[in-house]
């Protein structure tokens, strides 16, 4: 971590990476986007931020970041109050957003010199970081490539480095992985979550992937329009489910899903079957009914879409654009390079 910012996180070593304290936004047109939202990410943890479009997740990321100001509230990154110290707090933070805002004719590796020239770091510095980040989001060999020939799971990549080069303790990462695939997402991911682990970057995590929550994240936050319902660790949120799901693969082909009297089935494919039971339910009564109809499981795993179940009963359906103001508030934060002091 560069000096400015170890100085300016060790000034209060006991305070959350962020503390969020009876936020609201009121916009012009009399929309209340946030609605006296308060909560806390720990230092070092992995929280996810989530809700459904237009619930207020870009509204407060902006407000974190100073792009927005609030209607009431306040704001604190490690310990740093944002409106009386603006400068200070920002340098806390990293920012990824959705949309690609880094200059297309410009090099990659001169993209990170050139960010944390904005930061005061110096070139020999700045290079060295660049390198570094580089290699460890498998860009190093693109470096002298112009960045608008790179592919779009390269320029997610060299979003995160680019947030990086000031070495932030915190990084909020607005939908990474969007239309990221598969191979790309998990090598993003594996440094990630090395940086959380290993040097202890605090990470703030919005996504429709509700997978990648599940896996990933220690604890959560759920806005449904503009309020916080939810506020907990990701253990204790799964544990409310009343029902669990799991995914067994079948030594023989079935032409249609079993009826058990313990559980719910349906067929994925021939060979993929999907039970969901009350957690009370034991697995091995499943499989006796299971033996009795003759079926044989080759393999079983637990099914990974909790996260999504639950989001789906806790949230009201909403629609692409539902909120003007809030893509409002997202086109505003992607045209935005970076957080600069």
């Amino acid at each position: 971590m560069n000096q400015t910012s170890a100085n300016s996180t060790n000034e209060h070593p006991d305070a959350p990476a962020l503390t969020i304290t009876h936020l609201s936004k009121v916009y012009p047109t009399g929309l209340k986007a946030l609605d006296d939202v308060s909560f806390t990410v720990a230092r070092g943890g992995f929280f996810a931020l989530l809700g459904p479009n237009g619930a207020g997740k870009s509204t407060l990321i902006n407000i974190v970041s100073s792009l927005l100001k609030p209607t009431e509230g306040s704001v604190k990154i490690m310990g740093i109050d944002l409106e009386a110290e603006p400068s200070k707090a920002k340098r806390q933070i990293g920012i990824v957003p959705q949309e690609f805002n880094f200059n297309q004719f410009e090099k990659v590796f001169d993209i990170l010199v050139t960010q944390a020239g904005y930061y005061g770091i110096p070139a020999k510095r700045a290079e060295v970081l660049a390198e570094r980040f580089l290699k460890q989001l498998g860009l190093w060999e693109k470096r002298d490539t112009v960045s608008r020939s790179l592919s779009g799971g390269m320029k997610r990549r060299l979003m995160i480095a680019r947030a990086m080069m000031h070495e932030p303790p915190l990084l909020i990462l607005d939908e990474p992985t969007a239309g990221v695939d598969i191979e790309i997402r998990r090598s993003m991911w594996e440094f990630v979550e090395k940086i959380n682990k290993e040097e202890g970057t605090t990470i703030i995590l919005t996504t429709h992937y509700l997978e990648e929550a599940e896996t990933l994240c220690r604890d959560i936050a759920i806005l449904e329009k503009g309020k916080l319902i939810q506020n907990t660790t990701m253990k204790e949120l799964l544990n409310t489910l009343s029902v669990e799901s799991f995914i067994m693969d079948l030594t023989q082909p079935l032409t249609q899903a079993p009826k058990l009297g313990v559980a719910e089935t349906k067929l994925t494919d021939s060979r993929t079957l999907e039970v969901t039971c009350d957690k009370s339910t034991s697995i091995n009564s499943i499989f006796t009914e299971l033996t009795d109809q003759g079926i044989e499981v080759l393999s079983l795993r637990n099914k990974s879409n909790r996260l999504e179940e639950l989001f789906m009963r806790l949230v009201e359906p909403h629609g692409e654009g539902s909120d003007e103001p809030e893509s409002q508030a997202k086109q505003s934060s992607n045209a935005t390079a970076e957080v600069r002091s």
